[in-house]
Formats: structure tokens, sequence, C-alpha cells
């Protein structure tokens, strides 16, 4: 798949990761929490994130 210029990435461990830019290939992502609450960056999560 072509890479989404659009959707920056740097997480080489996930199947959608673009290998030679930091990209991703999905046309859309979808963005998610794990907290009640969240508060910053680390509290929330790419959950189009697909192991490799």
């Amino acid at each position: 798949m072509p890479q989404n210029n659009c959707i920056k990435c740097t997480v080489q461990q996930c199947k959608y990761h673009d290998c030679c830019n930091n990209y991703c290939t999905l046309q859309s992502i979808q963005i998610g929490t794990h907290e009640q609450n969240p508060t910053a960056i680390e509290c929330t999560d790419c959950q189009s994130f697909q192991l490799k």
C-alpha cells in the first residue's frame, strides 16, 4: 500500500508502517485511550495498530 502523507508514524512494528518512510499506509486511523480521564500523550493509543 502507498504511504498516506497525512498520517506520520514511527512505529516500525506496525503492519501499516511504510517500511521506507515514517508514514502510515492506511487511509484513516482510529485513535483511542486506555484511561478513564486521559491527561497526557501517553494516555492515547492508535487503535488501528496491528503487529507485523
